[in-house]
This record gives structure tokens, C-alpha cells and sequence, in this order.
């Protein structure tokens, strides 16, 4: 089966982890005397991640209609490298979408700490969209603490603008009316 619209959220590699593991005592009255607090490393990621290369060589042409829209997760980090796998996919940029997620604390970063991701809409082909969202970004809430759960909101939105048939690439759970691929759902297709 080919479809017209593809959601991928990639499993960007990320060798150091995510998140902070607090350094114990004294952090919160470091903090407060507006000193960088202590913090004993990373979390591991909770999934196999993929290096670009593997990204890169997914099925994704193969998958995709000749005329499709394309919807990638990516985060400041790979923000640069995301445009290439568009390319490597066969899909034609179109526009930044940006999820502003309200900060949850001292959040990753250097001197500004993420709190956003993107997603790069894409085009293969002339697949008109169904119908215009006015704006690009989004205040969507989180679903939970869980890392990179995406809202549901968002997978909403790409049903109000694009045709399917739907495929969500790394999804996370199973919805109507999607076929899904990854390890945390049902998976409906095989990339083998």
C-alpha cells in the first residue's frame, strides 16, 4: 500500500541521553542563588534511536504516493539534518511548523532551553491540501511527562489538511483510520 500522507517521527540519535539526572542535595538552593545546579548525567533514551544514515535509508519513497505530503519531527538539534532527509525521501520543503510546549522547569539547552519542536511539511508531487490551517504555530498541551509523546491535537490538524490514506512512521500508539509503524504500537506495515 502507498499513501498520500506520512507522519515520521524519527528516533534522532542522541549518544549522551536526555534530561538530567539531579545531583542530590543543594540543587533547588542552587538554583535559587541563580548558580548552574549539579547534576549527576543523562537519562538514557527509553527506545533505539537511528543515526541519520538509517533515517535517511528508510522506505519512505516507496511508501509515499507519487503526489503525498510529509510531516517530520525533528528538534532544534537536527533541525539542519532533517531538511537533507526530506530530500533523501524524494519531498520538496514547504513550511516550519512549530509545537511551543510550555516550559516544565529547567528544561535542555544552552543558553535557551528548548522548549519547542518542529515539524517540516513537505510535498511530493501536486497533492493539493484539503483545507488551511492559519498558523504555524501551535500551543498544543503535553500529553505527559512521557519522552517525545507527541499530541494528539497535532495528528488532528494533519487529518483537517491532508488526504489519506495515513501512515504514522515511530508511532507510539495506534489510531483510527492510520496504519502505524513502530515499536511501541500495532504495527499494519512492514518495512522489511
Amino acid at each position: 500500500m502507498r499513501y498520500r500522507t506520512i507522519v515520521a517521527d524519527p528516533p534522532w540519535h542522541y549518544p549522551e541521553g536526555w534530561g538530567r539526572i539531579p545531583g542530590g542535595q543543594g540543587e533547588a538552593m542552587a538554583v535559587r542563588r541563580g548558580e548552574a545546579p549539579m547534576f549527576k548525567g543523562r537519562k538514557p533514551l527509553p527506545y533505539p534511536s537511528l543515526s541519520l544514515a538509517e533515517i535517511a535509508a528508510l522506505p519512505v519513497p516507496e511508501l509515499a504516493e507519487d503526489d503525498a505530503h510529509l510531516y517530520l519531527w525533528t528538534t532544534n538539534r537536527y533541525l539542519r539534518d532533517a531538511f537533507d532527509i526530506l530530500v533523501a525521501w524524494g519531498f520538496r520543503y514547504g513550511q516550519t511548523l512549530v509545537w511551543c510546549k510550555t516550559p516544565m522547569g529547567l528544561g535542555m539547552g544552552g543558553a535557551f532551553a528548548n522548549s519547542t519542536e518542529y515539524i517540516l511539511f513537505a510535498r511530493r508531487g501536486s497533492l493539493r491540501h484539503k483545507q488551511k490551517v492559519q498558523s504555524t504555530w501551535f500551543n498544543w498541551p503535553r500529553m505527559d511527562r512521557a519522552h517525545s509523546r507527541k499530541p494528539e491535537a497535532f495528528l488532528d490538524m494533519v487529518e483537517t489538511v491532508s488526504p489519506g490514506p495515513y501512515l504514522e512512521l515511530f508511532a507510539r500508539r495506534n489510531r483510527l483510520g492510520w496504519d502505524t509503524w513502530g515499536n511501541e504500537a500495532l504495527e499494519h506495515v512492514d518495512l522489511a
